[in-house]
């Protein structure tokens, strides 16, 4: 099984910019999809971006052309690049995972198998 670990979220004004980590870790054997996705309270958990092991990148309509994401599969750390914070991205940020997966796509939440204890970003109004 994998273990995933985020870190980098913050407290940021409007406008600013934030960069999220994603370690992967574990008796990793074969390949596996990441992705990033968010919530807030009383709402149901949405896909931010995915990156597969061979550069592809999938993003939600939302965050086009303000996040980038990107994958270093020597290191096993799926990044999240956020410019342009937005007070509606303000979410718990969860990092996801589906070993056996080669794809790049966004898939639904109940698709990863695999979930890290997310990190905090507030973008202040």
């Amino acid at each position: 099984q994998v273990q995933l670990v985020e870190s980098g979220g913050g407290s940021v004004q409007t406008g600013g910019s934030l960069r999220l980590s994603c370690a992967a870790s574990g008796d990793i054997r074969s390949a596996f999809c990441m992705a990033w996705f968010r919530q807030v309270p009383r709402k149901e958990r949405e896909g931010v971006a995915a990156a597969g092991e061979t550069g592809g990148t999938t993003y939600a309509e939302s965050v086009k052309g303000r996040f980038s994401v990107s994958r270093d599969n020597d290191k096993n750390i799926l990044y999240l690049q956020m410019n342009d914070l937005k007070c509606d991205d303000s979410a718990m940020y969860y990092c996801a995972a589906l070993v056996g997966c080669v794809g790049a796509g966004l898939m639904p939440a109940s698709s990863y198998k695999n979930w890290g204890q997310g990190t905090q970003v507030t973008v202040a109004s």
